[in-house]
């Protein structure tokens, strides 16, 4: 008997986006991953972004705030043409 359509798990809709970030936080990325590679875990950057949010979504506010406070506001966009 063929299984209903209800029964198929439904997929979870991906967001694509880009991001800047000072040089030395990317460089942090490639560490931990590295970190986790040699804990026996291989991770996506993208993974290890979600796992930073949800480590983040677990703060109380003055956790939270203590923590964005720490971490440097930098002006985005794509350069200036030169004339």
């Amino acid at each position: 008997m063929p299984q209903s359509k209800s029964a198929k798990p439904r997929k979870i809709k991906l967001i694509r986006d880009s991001y800047a970030m000072p040089e030395a936080e990317y460089a942090q990325i490639a560490q931990l991953k590295q970190r986790l590679l040699e804990l026996g875990e291989s991770v996506k950057k993208s993974e290890l972004l979600r796992a930073g949010l949800a480590q983040l979504t677990t703060l109380d506010d003055a956790a939270l705030q203590a923590a964005m406070a720490g971490v440097e506001r930098i002006k985005t966009g794509r350069p200036a043409k030169k004339a």
